[in-house]
This record gives C-alpha cells, sequence and structure tokens, in this order.
C-alpha cells in the first residue's frame, strides 16, 4: 500500500509515523507513506496557497491551481484508487470504512486548512470525504493521521497477531469485551471463573454476551 499525503504542515505528521506499529509496517516494506508540501505547487514567489472567497466572508480558502497540479502530477505516475479530503463534513469514519480502505493499493489524502478547499477540486479530483468526527480542527494533518493508523494496523502482516484486528471493537458492529490479565485476583477483584476454565466454547460466548451488554450500555445506536 502507498499512501500520499498533501499537507500545508507535513512536518506536523512525521512524528506518528517514526514509532510502533506504522514504523515497524513501513520497516516491513508494506506501507510507503510520503508527504507532500503543497507550498512546492504554490503559483506565485511568495509560495501562496490560499485567497479571499468569492462573495466575501470570513477565512481564507485553499487556492484551486496549487492542489489541482499536486494531484494531477501524483495521477501521472500511478494510479489511486481513492483521493480522500479530509473535512469536517465529510462522512465519519467507522471500522467498515477503515477495513475497505486497508485492501486498497493507493491513496491520496488531502489535508484541508483554513475554512477549506475549492469546490472545484472536489468536483474534479475527490473521491471520498471522511470526517474523524463532529468538530472543527487546526487542519486536516491529524484527520490524515487517525485515518492512516486506523487503515496501516489492518494491512496483512503489519500486526504481529493478525487475529487481534479481527477482534477489535467495532469489526462486528459491537464494543469489545472486558479483557483481563495476571494477577488472577487483585485489591478483592477476581478474573471471572470462565475465563480460568479453558472451555474455549464457553469462553467465547461469555465474551460474546459481554459485548453485547456493554454496547447495549454504551452503543446501542450500533446494534
Amino acid at each position: 500500500m502507498r499512501i500520499d499525503i498533501i499537507s500545508v504542515l507535513p512536518e506536523l505528521m512525521e512524528s506518528p509515523f517514526q514509532t510502533s506499529i506504522l514504523r515497524r509496517a513501513m520497516d516491513k516494506g508494506l506501507v510507503e507513506v510520503h508527504f507532500h508540501q503543497l507550498r512546492d505547487w504554490a503559483i506565485n514567489k511568495h509560495r501562496q496557497i490560499d485567497d479571499e472567497p468569492y462573495g466575501g466572508g470570513a477565512g481564507m480558502v485553499m487556492m484551486i491551481e496549487p492542489i489541482d497540479k499536486c494531484i494531477s502530477e501524483l495521477k501521472s505516475q500511478r494510479e489511486y484508487d481513492e483521493v480522500i479530503y479530509l473535512t469536517p463534513d465529510g462522512v465519519t469514519l467507522n471500522q467498515k470504512i477503515a477495513n475497505t480502505l486497508s485492501i486498497k493499493n493507493n491513496l491520496i489524502f488531502l489535508c484541508g486548512h483554513y475554512k477549506g478547499i475549492d469546490q472545484r477540486l472536489r468536483d474534479l479530483h475527490i473521491t471520498k470525504e471522511i470526517s474523524i468526527g463532529d468538530y472543527v480542527l487546526t487542519g486536516g494533518e491529524l484527520a490524515a493521521c487517525v485515518l492512516a493508523d486506523s487503515i496501516i494496523r489492518l494491512v496483512p502482516g503489519v500486526l504481529n497477531d493478525e487475529q487481534s484486528a479481527l477482534t477489535d471493537s467495532f469489526q462486528d458492529d459491537l464494543l469489545s469485551p472486558p479483557i483481563y490479565t495476571r494477577p488472577e485476583v487483585y485489591k478483592g477483584l477476581e478474573v471471572p471463573k470462565v475465563l480460568l476454565s479453558g472451555n474455549f466454547r464457553m469462553i467465547e460466548e461469555w465474551r460474546h454476551d459481554e459485548a453485547l451488554r456493554i454496547t447495549q450500555e454504551k452503543r446501542p445506536d450500533l446494534l
């Protein structure tokens, strides 16, 4: 998988990709992540990439030309499965979206800034618009990191235990059941006996029942 991320502040995203699972995925050659400074495609010597909105109003708008030039150049080099715009008015990211994107080969992420991008860019290039929640961030960089993490961890070979990803919350529209580890008793609190029984059928039934109970309590909208 290759992910190209277009941003005004690519340095903001470098750290998350230098550690843990994301770094391991890149070291294994399973994923490539490339950052592109949008100002490199600016149209004047001032490296301008924003301008005032037509019709007046507060804020600035990301200009069409630098972004179009950047995406067009990337597209000339390879086929992309999706060109994704990170924006508050996109569809809210969920596990099903992450699952779907994890089997793609080439993705472009465009990080929004200011009041957003010229609408014509959405018409020309954007194939999917994604939000990570009903709130507004300074820019799309943190959202791009969240999206990348949710996708990359699902790429085959990235996790040492691939079964782990299949039992995450939301994979079957349920939240995860409670989990325990040693010691068996701590401050009078005991691990449920069924988890110590060695009866895997009973354990799986208990986990499913607990996942259902917790989902009903915390996120009934998922059911």
